[in-house]
């Protein structure tokens, strides 16, 4: 496990604090290490009461591209919860390894996390948007 100490600063929403608690507590049976991750983040997380702006961090419906530290590979997804998670959309579930060390980052800042298979990866934040600006579905 990476001390807290190594990891970087994440904010997350009162809002999506409350539903991403609830998400951990349900999971714990299904996916107990998943959902161990997920409250570890959540715990060690700066809580705001104001709607973040994507400069402040990755919050639930949030589109983020990222690259993968190890390949060099960016990719574009979306964070969503698990019932509205699809990757052929490259919509994301918090309740994935990737998902639970993408929320509350802010752009520019790097996690290391670990793949269901154990591989331990780095990411880093390339940018971070709340909606496309044209209102149409970002490609990726």
């Amino acid at each position: 496990m990476i001390e807290t100490a190594e990891l970087p600063r994440i904010v997350i929403s009162a809002e999506d604090l409350d539903r991403l608690q609830n998400v951990a507590d349900a999971a714990k049976n299904t996916v107990p290490h998943i959902a161990e991750y997920l409250q570890q983040e959540l715990d060690r997380a700066t809580v705001s009461d104001a709607v973040p702006d994507p400069s402040q961090g990755v919050t639930m419906g949030s589109f983020v591209e990222f690259r993968d530290d190890t390949t060099g590979h960016v990719r574009l997804v979306q964070l969503v919860y698990p019932a509205e998670a699809d990757s052929k959309e490259s919509r994301i579930s918090v309740l994935t390894p990737i998902g639970a060390a993408l929320i509350g980052l802010s752009e520019g800042q790097s996690i290391d996390w670990q793949t269901r298979g154990g591989e331990r990866k780095t990411l880093t934040v390339l940018k971070v948007l709340h909606k496309a600006d044209d209102g149409e579905r970002l490609a990726t």
